[in-house]
């Protein structure tokens, strides 16, 4: 799989469309875990893929909420983003706003950890470390299963994709809680220099 587009360009593209200091966060943690995926699952020569994949998920979001992955091709292609990963991108919304259904794992894993790394942030922000790194996945189940907290991070999406990846649901909640806590720290690195 070709990017087709460089990292530093695939953020300015993102920067085009997305200002809200939330929505960079979240693309940068996604592209964060994606990348750890990508290492993790045997796909070192496809990390880049992975991760800009990731950080461009939600590109429409911000602008055009009633239209996400309807609307993001078009701003997608106009940065030069290739089709397949405009197919990768877009999958995530299956069976929300679109019918491109994810059929690489890659786009599997997507699908299944997108919502799933925002539940675990609104988990860390509840702990005094305000961190993932010092939460357990016995926490972390406590969270998932109170039907009230961070609720709208859908938990049918989560078991969904856990579903197409035909892993148990702790191990998608361990896995993605290992990658977000591999990616912590550049992510507030990359957040600190928006700030300034």
């Amino acid at each position: 799989m070709e990017s087709r587009i460089t990292r530093e360009a695939a953020w300015e593209l993102l920067r085009k469309y997305n200002n809200d200091p939330f929505h960079l966060q979240h693309a940068l943690t996604v592209e964060g875990v994606m990348r750890w995926y990508a290492a993790q699952l045997g796909f070192a020569g496809e990390v880049d893929f992975w991760g800009i994949v990731g950080l461009l998920h939600d590109i429409d979001f911000e602008q055009y909420p009633d239209q996400h992955c309807i609307k993001a091709p078009e701003l997608l292609r106009e940065g030069g983003v290739g089709d397949d990963m405009i197919h990768a991108i877009c999958s995530h919304a299956y069976g929300l706003h679109v019918d491109v259904k994810p059929e690489h794992l890659m786009e599997k894993v997507l699908y299944a950890t997108d919502e799933l790394t925002g539940l675990i942030w609104a988990a860390a922000l509840m702990r005094p470390s305000k961190s993932v790194q010092d939460m357990e996945l016995r926490s972390l189940k406590k969270k998932y299963k109170s039907k009230g907290f961070a609720a709208g991070c859908s938990r049918e999406v989560i078991e969904q994709g856990a579903a197409m990846l035909g892993w148990p649901l702790d191990d998608v909640l361990q896995r993605t809680l290992d990658a977000m806590r591999a990616c912590e720290a550049h992510v507030a690195a990359e957040m600190e220099k928006l700030e300034k």
